[in-house]
C-alpha cells in the first residue's frame, strides 16, 4: 500500500501545485518542491527515497527528449559557440570553484569534487519549468546550454568519483579519453537511433502504434550510448534534435496530436513529480546528515550557491569579452547581447535531477570498504543547493523588467510572414490542383474567393488569418460537392505544409513557427479526413 500512498500523494502535491500556482503566479516547481518537503513531516512516508537509477532511466531520457524535441536547431546555431563554451568550459570552471569552496569547508577534495561534478550542470527540466518569463532568446540559450552540458559534468563527476574510491588514477590522457567518448558516443548513438526510429515510423500507418515506437526512441538511445559507457543523455538530446527536424515530414497529422496531447500531459506529470521527490528527498538529507551539524551544512549550501551564481556571472562578462577581443569579425559583432541579458541568464542557472541523482548515487564506501567521507554532507548539500537556487525563480521577473530588453516580436512576425506566404502559394497553385483533381468549377471559384479573402485579411494583419474556416453560406452549397470540397481542401492544406517546411529549411522561419502552424494544419486536416486518433 505504500507505493500507491506514495503515487497518489505525489498527484495531489502536483496538482495541488498546479492550481495555486496559475491563482498566485507562483512558479508551480518551487510549490512542488514545497510540498515534497512538508509531505516529508508525515511519519509513514519518510521511508520514501528516489533511486538515482528511477531518475537517470525513466524521468530523463523522456523529459530530456522532449526538450529536444521542441529546441529551436536555428537558434542553437546562431549561439553555438557560447553553448559550447558554457557546455565545458563554464562546468568545468564551475566544478573547481565548488570543489574549492567545499574544501575550505572541511571536505576531503575527493569528495569535493564529486560534489563539484554533481552541481555543475544546470538542468533543462528545472530551465523549462522555471524560466518562462525570460525572453525567448535567453530561454533559447539555456535551453541548449543544459541539453548539452550534463555530458561534461558526469565526465567530471565519474572521474571524481573513481579516483575518489580508490578504482582509478587520475590522467590527462584518460580524461580526455572519456570525454571524446562521451561526447562522440553519445551522438553517434543518438543518430543511429533516430535514423532506425525515422524509418520505422515510417512503416506504421496506425497512430497508436507509431506513438509507441516514438516512446521507445529515447530509451533506446539511451540505453545504446550507456551500453558503449558513452553518455545516454547527448544520445536522447543528439536523437531529439534530429526527429525534432525529421518529424514534421515522417509523421501524420493524427500522430502527431495524439503525440503532442501524450508528451505534454506525460511530461508535466514526471516533471512534477520529480520536483516533489526533490523536496521529499530533502528532508531525508536532513535527517541523515551526521558529518556536520546542521548550522554549518547550511552556510556550505550558501556558500556554494553564491560560488555558483558569481561563477556563472563572471564567465558570463569575462570569456564574452575575451571573445570580442579575438573575433572582431561583423558576424560576431551581430551576435552581441546587452549587460542585462548576460545577467539574466547568469542567474537563471536552476539545478535538478540530474544533480540529484549524481549526488545519490555517490557510493557508500570506498574501494578498501572504508566509508566515503562526507557522503552525507554530499547529499544534503546537493539537495539544499536545487532547492535554494529554485528561488532565484521569484527574483527573475523583477531582473527581467531592469534589463528592458526590446520587444521580441520575431516569432510573432515570421508567423504572419508564413502564413501569408502559405496561403499565396496555394492560391496560386489552386488552378493545377483542381485540373488534376477534376474539381467543379463552382468549388473552385467559391475556394479561390475564400482564400483570397483571408489573404487581403492576412496582409491587413488579422491576428486570426491563418483561419481555415469558410462561412455558412458557403458550407451550404458545398454540401452537394462535398467528396471534391474535401479533396480540394486537403491537397491545399498539403501545399501549404510543403510551404512552411520549405521556409523552415531555407532558415527564414524558426522551428516554434513551424509547429505553431503545422499543429493549426493538422487539426483542420484530421478534421476534413475524418481520421481516428486511436482504433
Amino acid at each position: 500500500m505504500l507505493a500507491l500512498t506514495v503515487i497518489v500523494v505525489i498527484g495531489a502535491c502536483v496538482l495541488g501545485s498546479g492550481i495555486v500556482g496559475n491563482r498566485t503566479g507562483i512558479a508551480p516547481p518551487v510549490l512542488m518542491l514545497a510540498a515534497g518537503v512538508l509531505v516529508g513531516f508525515v511519519p509513514r512516508l519518510r521511508a520514501v527515497n528516489l533511486p538515482p537509477d528511477t531518475v537517470l532511466l525513466v524521468f530523463l531520457p523522456a523529459l530530456l527528449y522532449w526538450e529536444s524535441l521542441n529546441a529551436s536547431l536555428r537558434a542553437i546555431r546562431r549561439t553555438l559557440r557560447g553553448v559550447v563554451l558554457m557546455s565545458t568550459v563554464l562546468v568545468i570552471f564551475s566544478a573547481a570553484m565548488v570543489a574549492v569552496v567545499a574544501h575550505a569547508f572541511g571536505v576531503p577534495w575527493g569528495p569535493a569534487w564529486i560534489l563539484g561534478g554533481a552541481l555543475a550542470p544546470t538542468d533543462a527540466t528545472a530551465v523549462a519549468a522555471l524560466g518562462r518569463v525570460l525572453p525567448r532568446q535567453a530561454m533559447n540559450m539555456l535551453q541548449a546550454e543544459s541539453l548539452v552540458n550534463d555530458g561534461t559534468a558526469l565526465v567530471v563527476y565519474g572521474v571524481a568519483v573513481s579516483v575518489t574510491i580508490g578504482t582509478e588514477h587520475f590522467s590527462a590522457v584518460h580524461v580526455t579519453w572519456l570525454f571524446v567518448r562521451s561526447y562522440i558516443g553519445g551522438a553517434l548513438s543518438g543518430i543511429v537511433v533516430a535514423y532506425v526510429g525515422a524509418k520505422v515510423r515510417a512503416r506504421l500507418e496506425d497512430p497508436l502504434l507509431e506513438n509507441v515506437a516514438i516512446l521507445l526512441i529515447p530509451f533506446t538511445a539511451f540505453l545504446l550510448a550507456e551500453a558503449i559507457q558513452a553518455s545516454g543523455v547527448l544520445a536522447v538530446v543528439a536523437c531529439g534534435l534530429i526527429m525534432g527536424q525529421l518529424g514534421p515530414r515522417v509523421g501524420t497529422p493524427a500522430v502527431r496530436l495524439l503525440s503532442q496531447g501524450f508528451w505534454t500531459l506525460g511530461t508535466y506529470v514526471l516533471n512534477g513529480a520529480l520536483f516533489v521527490l526533490i523536496g521529499l528527498q530533502s528532508q531525508s538529507a536532513v535527517r541523515n546528515l551526521t558529518s556536520f551539524d546542521l548550522a554549518r551544512a547550511l552556510s556550505l549550501v550558501a556558500a556554494v550557491c553564491g560560488v555558483l551564481i558569481a561563477a556563472r556571472l563572471t564567465f558570463q562578462f569575462v570569456v564574452v569579452y575575451a571573445i570580442r577581443v579575438l573575433d572582431r569579425r561583423a558576424s560576431q559583432r551581430a551576435r552581441r547581447v546587452s549587460h542585462g541579458f548576460r545577467v539574466i541568464t547568469g542567474l537563471a542557472g536552476f539545478r535538478g535531477a540530474v544533480s540529484l541523482a549524481a549526488a545519490l548515487a555517490v557510493p557508500n564506501t570506498l574501494h578498501n570498504g572504508e566509508p566515503l567521507p562526507d557522503r552525507d554532507v554530499i547529499v544534503f548539500v546537493a539537495a539544499g543547493v536545487i532547492a535554494a537556487l529554485m528561488l532565484q525563480a521569484f527574483a527573475l521577473p523583477p531582473v527581467v523588467r531592469w534589463a528592458d530588453l526590446p520587444e521580441d516580436t520575431v516569432i510573432e512576425s515570421e508567423r504572419r510572414m508564413a502564413t501569408r506566404t502559405a496561403a499565396e502559394e496555394a492560391l496560386e497553385a489552386l488552378p493545377d490542383i483542381a485540373s488534376t483533381l477534376g474539381t467543379a468549377p463552382e468549388i473552385i471559384e467559391m475556394t479561390r474567393r475564400e482564400y483570397q479573402k483571408r489573404l487581403n485579411l492576412s496582409r491587413a494583419g488579422d491576428p486570426e488569418d491563418d483561419s481555415e474556416d469558410i462561412d455558412d453560406d458557403a458550407a451550404e452549397r458545398l454540401r452537394a460537392f462535398d467528396e471534391q470540397y474535401r479533396s480540394l481542401r486537403l491537397a491545399l492544406l498539403g501545399n501549404k505544409r510543403a510551404t512552411v517546411l520549405r521556409l523552415r529549411s531555407e532558415h527564414q522561419i524558426d522551428d516554434a513557427v513551424l509547429r505553431q502552424i503545422q499543429a493549426k494544419l493538422d487539426v483542420e486536416e484530421v478534421r476534413l479526413s475524418r481520421t481516428q486518433l486511436v482504433q
